[in-house]
């Protein structure tokens, strides 16, 4: 089961935190289809975040077409989007991981390293068109 985590300092809202890290897992085939997620009562608990955020999270991914709340049993993930696992691609989160302790060595904090990863990916996108 997927456990959240809020970052106050990312700027993103904390739904849409919730939402990229179901759409995360499920890349990752950490979630896949029929799993369920956690009520929002042991979201709640764990994050200590208000309990209408979270329905709206669970909200927006129904909406996605993520998942479905079935009312009094849970909310199911309906569909994956990945097929590959992260058992399947340990060396490169393992390179991943050295890259990344390089920079924090080098003095890129977090949200440098976010930026940097988002702006090499998204040129790497561009260059193959």
């Amino acid at each position: 089961m997927i456990e959240f985590h809020l970052d106050p300092r990312s700027g993103i809202a904390p739904y849409l935190q919730l939402v990229r890290q179901v759409r995360q897992a499920l890349l990752l085939g950490l979630l896949a289809e029929g799993d369920k997620l956690p009520t929002v009562k042991e979201v709640v608990a764990k994050v200590a975040i208000n309990p209408n955020t979270v329905s709206k999270a669970y909200r927006e991914l129904e909406h996605l077409g993520l998942a479905s709340a079935k009312p009094g049993v849970g909310t199911f993930i309906t569909r994956s989007l990945g097929e590959a696992s992260l058992t399947d691609h340990g060396p490169l989160q393992q390179e991943l991981r050295a890259w990344l302790t390089k920079a924090r060595a080098a003095g890129l904090t977090d949200p440098g390293i976010e930026a940097m990863f988002q702006n090499t990916l998204r040129a790497s996108a561009e260059e193959e068109q």
